[in-house]
């Protein structure tokens, strides 16, 4: 039986699972959910009911970072998983702690009328965006010269961050992070698990 994966399209998490399940060549049974109608079999599976749900034998895999160190641990042809594990898990708790609140801030304004949205992007490159350039400017990826799961990881984040609002993204001062953030939106990868499916209902 193939893994099934509950998936929505533009969930960053979930795009992050979908594009190492590719990369690992493991055949899935994708279901597109609407999130606002979520599927029982899915909340059965994982009460907590959010993307991505990865179910195999056995197994639930409800977070998205387990899921794609379960998809590098059964087929890593590129070598992604050969990192420093203390840098690359202070990446992710960057991005996924402190830098997703900054995000979701700074795309939904009208959630946080008290903020103030020039500081909540200032904010957002002194925490994220300028040490990612720094580190670019000296390396063509986050851990060195060669990708690894940590830039897929962390790259559906900045492409959210950037189409918040593209004007003022193309004024920031971060060539080398654009250059990155352009190599994966051009990446076969990243096409590839961006088609469409319809929405699957139990």
């Amino acid at each position: 039986m193939k893994p099934i994966l509950y998936s929505y399209r533009r969930c960053p998490y979930a795009m992050r699972a979908r594009m190492a399940l590719k990369y690992a060549d493991i055949d899935i049974e994708h279901r597109e959910i609407d999130l606002r109608n979520k599927p029982q079999s899915m909340l059965l599976a994982s009460p907590k009911g959010t993307v991505p749900v990865l179910c195999l034998d056995g197994l639930v895999l409800d977070q998205s970072v387990d899921i794609m160190r379960w998809a590098i641990e059964q087929s890593d042809p590129d070598n992604w998983g050969n990192v420093d594990e203390v840098i690359a898990q202070a990446w992710i708790e960057r991005n996924d702690e402190r830098f997703k609140l900054l995000l979701d801030q700074y795309k939904y304004p009208n959630r946080f009328p008290e903020l103030n949205q020039d500081t909540v992007l200032h904010e957002a490159l002194e925490l994220m965006l300028l040490p990612m350039e720094k580190v670019l400017q000296n390396s063509q990826y986050l851990l060195g010269n060669k990708m690894s799961w940590i830039d897929i990881a962390i790259f559906p984040f900045i492409r959210q961050f950037s189409m918040a609002d593209t004007k003022r993204f193309e004024q920031l001062p971060i060539p080398e992070t654009k250059r990155w953030l352009t190599q994966h939106l051009e990446s076969e990868l990243f096409n590839a698990v961006m088609q469409k499916h319809s929405v699957w209902l139990d």
